[in-house]
């Protein structure tokens, strides 16, 4: 099933508190403050994984939460840092904050990573209050909350090419002959209704990725048939390739069908 848009509700985890101690030693009198300092909450971090080609992971998972990092220790001992919660998203995943409409990631390279909910500092123990004038603090710090977010998470296919145009003019055909995909392929419109991928090689050694995208109509800008919500898989393509059925054997006017798409691509926002 392919999946190129879910909403997510993100966690990151609390900061560890810092504790109040004081170092116990036989023959040390008056040892003095010796709590730890608090972990730092968990990350939750997208990174880009290339054997992943659609959010389906996500549909079924919507809160992500990251551990809280451990309280502090006695021994002025560190407590541990919570554990990252990391998301794997394919190339070319956006990630944008509901409330700010801010985008938050654009995942557009190999191996990407970005921290998207940053967990909390851990608090200080009470070591680190220790003065001239309060050498035994008995009072220490708490740890800061984990950053809260719902995201919009949207896949938007980088692809170097393109190919656009109505329903059954042959987009499907021309990737299967052109590379090794092998895409679903009918005499009946709509055979298509979830964008493909194709690589392309040429003689020279050279490839590129070539997207085969669900057919467009008259009228998608405002809604209708299935191709329009896919038209945001080839707003990063460098080329887009216009097939044109130039037999029109179902009555279609080919000039016309350009002129129609054409004003298509110009509404689309």
């Amino acid at each position: 099933m392919f999946i190129d848009k879910v909403t997510l509700s993100i966690k990151a985890g609390r900061g560890g508190d810092g504790i109040v101690a004081y170092r116990r030693e036989k023959y040390v009198p008056l040892g003095g403050p010796a709590g730890g300092d608090g972990g730092r909450g968990g990350n939750v971090i997208f990174m880009v994984d290339t054997n992943k080609s659609t959010l389906l992971d996500l549909r079924y998972n919507r809160l992500i939460v990251a551990d809280d990092g451990e309280r502090g220790k006695p021994k002025k001992m560190h407590g541990a840092d919570g554990i990252d919660y990391v998301v794997r998203v394919p190339l070319g995943t956006l990630v944008k904050d509901i409330k700010s409409d801010r985008i938050i990631a654009d995942l557009t390279h190999v191996d990407q990573q970005v921290i998207v909910a940053a967990g909390g500092k851990g608090g200080l123990g009470n070591y680190h209050f220790m003065s001239s004038r309060n050498t035994a603090p008995d009072f220490c710090e708490n740890g800061e909350l984990g950053e809260e977010k719902d995201v919009i998470v949207e896949l938007k296919l980088l692809a170097d090419a393109g190919l656009v145009g109505f329903p059954s003019v042959g987009k499907s055909t021309f990737l299967s002959v052109v590379s090794a995909a092998r895409p679903e392929i009918a005499d009946y419109p709509f055979t298509t209704i979830v964008p493909n991928l194709g690589v392309v090689k040429v003689a020279d050694g050279r490839s590129f990725v070539l997207a085969d995208l669900p057919g467009l109509i008259e009228g998608a800008h405002q809604g209708k048939g299935l191709g329009y919500q896919f038209l945001k898989h080839i707003e990063r393509c460098r080329v887009i390739i216009h097939i044109i059925d130039m037999g029109a054997e179902d009555g279609r006017d080919p000039i016309n069908d350009y002129e129609v798409i054409n004003n298509e691509l110009r509404a689309y926002q």
